[in-house]
């Protein structure tokens, strides 16, 4: 039997897979503050330290959770990640199976081993606890280092818009891991790596997916945007602009169910990824 060939699907999570910032569902209110207070001040603290946004609002998750008397420990998180509002179609339901397994299955009539893959300004933590965290081969996301007692002290890993693009690379090398950077700047003739980039598909939402999607693009890969269906024209316009702007191939609705426009895009996407690859079956 031919060896399946892998291919990658790489997705952003908040806006992408779920609904808004996964703080916003249960952990923001749980430290008594207004979600758009937490962001406001959190802004404040980047522009006042001219610091990394990720790294202050995670230093702020911590402060305000000490001050409420309620430490920040892995299981904590992970019990904040459980309730994030997953797009449509993510999940298996009554209807039938959720969008990996369909798409999994999908590869695999193309020759194709598809293996999905999060790289997230997010919690890894958080991520975790959400009811789709099994699908994935690897998580790349924002995360805390942990004392004796298991509890949060300082973030251990900020992923934001710019370093976001050096996790294609260790997808693309087979390093998944975030430390090891001799073996990520190690060349490596493109035919050695596990997953080549024109076997690669990335979905993301906007201004911080841009330098990810723009290199995806430009490496022979494939990069999608998607919206949020319930959001505003304008906010579905600020995407569409991306096409315009030869940013990324396609914008799609974040509708993940059988038939939907994105589910065509993304097998279209598979299908010509098998047929450059030639793992087309010969009957179809």
């Amino acid at each position: 039997m031919t060896r399946r060939l892998k291919t990658a699907l790489i997705y952003d999570f908040d806006g992408t897979l779920a609904r808004g910032n996964m703080q916003e569902v249960s952990f923001i209110p749980s430290v008594g503050m207004d979600i758009g207070d937490f962001w406001a001040e959190a802004q404040s603290l980047t522009e006042r330290a001219d610091g990394d946004g990720i790294l202050m609002y995670m230093q702020l998750m911590l402060a305000r959770a000490r001050e409420n008397g309620q430490p920040i420990t892995r299981q904590v998180l992970r019990e904040h990640g459980h309730d994030v509002k997953l797009f449509d179609g993510l999940k298996a339901d009554l209807t039938g199976p959720g969008w990996f397994a369909r798409i999994d299955a999908f590869g695999a009539r193309y020759g194709l081993d598809i293996e999905h893959y999060i790289v997230s300004a997010g919690l890894e933590e958080m991520i975790d606890g959400c009811p789709i965290r099994d699908a994935f081969r690897h998580v790349f996301a924002s995360k805390f280092v942990y004392d004796d007692h298991g509890v949060a002290i300082w973030p251990a890993v900020g992923v934001n818009y710019t370093t976001k693009t050096q996790y294609l690379f260790r997808i693309n090398k087979g390093v998944l891991n975030h430390y090891e950077h001799e073996r990520i700047n190690k060349f490596i003739p493109d035919d050695e790596r596990p997953i080549p980039f024109d076997r690669m598909i990335f979905l993301g939402d906007g201004d911080t997916d841009v330098p990810t999607m723009k290199m995806m693009h430009t490496k022979g890969g494939f990069s999608i945007a998607v919206y949020d269906p319930r959001n505003s024209e304008r906010d579905q316009a600020k995407i569409y602009s991306l096409i315009s702007e030869d940013r990324v191939n396609f914008v799609a609705a974040a509708d993940y169910r059988e038939a939907s426009p994105l589910d065509l895009i993304v097998k279209g996407l598979i299908g010509r990824i098998a047929v450059n690859a030639g793992t087309m079956p010969a009957d179809q």
